[in-house]
């Protein structure tokens, strides 16, 4: 396909790289000459965002593997939409597009970018629908969610043994938001 855009950014929390996301990140990089990848909420470690900000970047240069036209920059929660638009136009500017999903991120960024949503750059074939809560909820209860990420990626968390630190600090509380705890 080619690049079709100089310089194309994304902020996800990517939490953790799943296959959902290395197709995204390989989309990324495959449509732009030089890929921003935003770690978002690079503030934050909770039920939510259960990998530190450094942890999350090892995970996309791992499904990003081989790849070198990107660049990784943490991107902190700031409470402030105003705010956190400025900050990102300051990270980012400047861009040819700007890829989400989130409606909000859309309406704060839509005056400053080519707004494009993640489906538009993967074809139908290359698309995996697994959002970030399951592989979560999967890792609370156990292996599961094994197979919904790259097995690079597994191997790190396990190797790690994120998964352990995951289900010890926030296992009990994600099952609860997702209605598994009685």
């Amino acid at each position: 396909m080619g690049a079709r855009y100089g310089r194309i950014g994304m902020i996800a929390r990517w939490r953790p790289v799943h296959r959902g996301h290395a197709a995204v990140l390989a989309a990324l990089c495959e449509w732009a000459e030089h890929a921003l990848i935003g770690i978002g909420s690079a503030n934050r470690y909770n039920f939510r965002n259960p990998f530190t900000s450094e942890e999350t970047a090892d995970m996309i240069r791992l499904a990003l593997t081989g790849r070198k036209n990107f660049t990784l920059i943490p991107v902190p929660d700031l409470d402030d939409g105003p705010r956190w638009r400025a900050m990102v136009v300051g990270l980012f500017d400047p861009l040819d597009a700007f890829v989400s999903d989130n409606p909000y991120v859309t309406s704060l960024l839509a005056a400053d970018y080519r707004m494009l949503r993640p489906v538009e750059l993967i074809p139908p074939e290359a698309r995996v629908p697994i959002d970030g809560a399951r592989v979560r909820r999967e890792m609370a209860q156990g292996d599961g969610w094994i197979e919904l990420v790259p097995p690079g990626i597994a191997t790190y968390i396990r190797t790690r043994q994120l998964d352990t630190r995951f289900r010890s600090e926030f296992g009990l509380q994600t099952l609860a938001l997702a209605g598994m705890v009685q």
